[in-house]
């Protein structure tokens, strides 16, 4: 969505532009590689999608979370101490527990499908995260003379880029084949450390359901969230979607969407908790 930013004076108005366009490539770079990791799992390619599963979580540890924590430290302070700003950096911190997370999720996750449907609701997340930063957060720093956005991002690349990109991690790495994972970075949010590494042995049941918890996901993004959780369901396999209430209208938005794709069976009907399987159909 195309919007006008005022600022104060040109140097908040480029520094505007740059975290902008450092979203633009946050943003990009995501959906590539949630892309390659839902289709991946949607073709039952294990190899291709745990090197896509390793790739997204270290490129989330090294460059999205640490966005994230400059955010809390350089804007979201100056803005939260504004009355009308205050609610609204208020949500954006728990959307920023929700992101950590999910990536913590697409990192434990026991299989492809899992990580795949983490993945998707992450994309989701923070694509609207971002709009919000764009078009409410930026906009009430930059409309204020007494505020300068070029000094609020003052060495903070983590907020405008431009600094080198950390290659994506090569798939011959040898800690692949042991299942062991990249460190994360002491100042990321605990959610996004995980001491857990995936099973390389295959013990683990293929055939579970994966289980996409509603109720960690921001109202609006709920539906489209599901939608791309379900997206990466193969043929004959299946998701159990867990929410607080009768889903009902996601049901109907779905068969308009993808009619005759799923078989949906109740699994548990409140009164808190409802659960769902879905099952996507084979012929």
């Amino acid at each position: 969505m195309n919007h006008v930013v005022l600022a104060s004076d040109q140097a908040d108005a480029r520094a505007a532009a740059q975290v902008e366009e450092h979203h633009r490539h946050l943003a990009a770079a995501l959906s590539a590689l949630t892309d390659t990791l839902v289709r991946a799992a949607a073709r039952g390619q294990e190899t291709e999608a745990h090197a896509a599963m390793d790739e997204l979580v270290a490129w989330s540890r090294q460059e999205l979370l640490p966005h994230a924590v400059a955010e809390e430290k350089a804007l979201y302070p100056v803005a939260h101490a504004k009355t009308e700003g205050r609610l609204l950096v208020e949500g954006m911190l728990g959307e920023h527990k929700v992101i950590a997370s999910l990536v913590d999720a697409v990192a434990t996750a026991t299989s492809p499908v899992h990580a795949a449907t983490a993945a998707a609701a992450l994309r989701v997340t923070v694509e609207n995260h971002l709009t919000k930063e764009n078009e409410l957060l930026v906009p009430l720093l930059v409309g204020d003379p007494d505020v300068s956005l070029a000094e609020l991002l003052q060495g903070m690349h983590e907020l405008i880029g431009g600094h080198e990109h950390p290659e994506p991690e090569d798939s011959s790495d040898p800690s692949r084949d042991n299942g062991e994972r990249p460190d994360a970075h002491d100042d990321q949010p605990a959610a996004a450390r995980s001491t857990a590494h995936r099973c390389a042995c295959g013990e683990h049941d293929e055939l579970d359901d994966p289980e996409l918890d509603t109720r960690v996901i921001p109202h609006a993004l709920r539906h489209a969230a599901v939608f791309g959780a379900l997206d990466a369901v193969r043929p004959g396999r299946g998701m159990v979607l867990v929410a607080s209430h009768d889903p009902k209208p996601l049901l109907a938005q779905l068969e308009q969407r993808q009619p005759d794709t799923f078989d949906v069976e109740y699994v548990t009907r409140g009164p808190d908790v409802w659960r769902l399987r879905f099952v996507r159909r084979t012929g």
